[in-house]
């Protein structure tokens, strides 16, 4: 037991950083130990470069927009608390987090609401709260590549497009987004392990 103690105090701010994001004190080790494993040269933070040592993510075809999102703001590295609070998103929901959420608190990270809008912004590649068709299109081509021919990728962001886009101004907003996935378990699909 000394043994944990001793752990939970090499990572700062750890009773803050576990409140903020839901994470267990066993989990928020295991990413400590896993930050500094990427972390070579031992500079406390994480640059592109590091995360794409992430077997997982090199692989997916959203990686870069993954990899993207530790860094809000055109930031070029990202702190342990930083990293923490992007997994977050990946973390389960589990029916204890919903029951006992207190209504002053702040949303968790990992609520669906949260994972939605971590989810949008994997397609809102410009940031302006809309997915464009030219956006969607973008994204198909990184999830399907050559397997799909330029003509039935257009066709299939241009149905996307036209099933969520309810006020028809073309391009689909987040509140559009949300009631197209309503029916899909995405809290399933985002509690994937990237760190494996």
């Amino acid at each position: 037991m000394g043994s944990r103690s001793s752990h939970a105090a090499v990572i700062p701010d750890a009773d803050s950083i576990r409140r903020e994001t839901g994470f267990s004190q066993a989990s928020l080790l295991r990413l400590h130990h896993r930050f500094r494993a990427l972390d070579r040269n031992k500079k406390g933070y994480l640059s592109r470069m590091d995360l794409q040592q992430i077997g997982a993510l090199a692989v997916n075809p959203l990686g870069d927009r993954i990899i993207e999102s530790f860094f809000p703001d055109g930031s070029q590295q990202v702190d342990f608390p930083g990293f923490v609070r992007v997994l977050a998103h990946f973390r389960p929901v589990e029916d204890e987090d919903t029951e006992t959420q207190d209504p002053k608190k702040p949303e968790p990270l990992n609520s669906r609401r949260n994972k939605l809008h971590y989810a949008f912004q994997l397609y809102d590649l410009d940031g302006d709260g809309k997915i464009s068709r030219h956006e969607m299109l973008q994204v198909l081509r990184l999830m399907v590549g050559v397997q799909v021919t330029e003509e039935q990728l257009e066709n299939i962001a241009d149905r996307t497009v036209q099933e969520a886009d309810e006020d028809g101004d073309g391009a689909v907003s987040f509140v559009e987004f949300t009631k197209s996935l309503e029916k899909m378990d995405v809290e399933q699909k985002m509690s994937i392990r990237i760190l494996k």
